[in-house]
């Protein structure tokens, strides 16, 4: 290229110039796009761990039980300290007479019979 006139040079490097641009952008739009396509699958992720897990509300008074929930129950609205299967299993080993939400119903994921009464 250093054989070139100035002139055509400076023509052929402003088209490489410009052709890189374009690379860039093109690489900066996949990147975000992937980036978004990421974000999305980690919350739909998120989204299905907690739509198979279950909340404890803590008794509200002293002598008295916690409450099983299914994690997206709208009684107990907490947003933390959701349970997995195994854990809730425990909660149950612990608390022999766990009350069990009436409005979410968390027996029939867990897989045991309703409650009586």
């Amino acid at each position: 290229m250093s054989g070139r006139p100035r002139a055509e040079r400076i023509v052929l490097l402003e088209g490489l110039r410009d052709w890189l641009a374009y690379q860039l952008r093109q690489t900066e739009r996949t990147l975000a796009q992937l980036r978004a396509e990421e974000d999305e699958e980690r919350r739909r992720l998120e989204a299905e761990r907690i739509a198979g897990s279950w909340k404890l509300q803590p008794a509200r008074v002293t002598g008295a039980q916690p409450m099983l929930h299914r994690a997206d129950c709208r009684l107990y609205k907490t947003q933390l300290g959701y349970l997995d299967r195994e854990h809730a299993a425990v909660a149950l080993e612990e608390f022999p007479r766990l009350e069990m939400c009436q409005i979410c119903a968390p027996w029939g994921s867990l897989g045991l019979p309703a409650p009586e009464g």
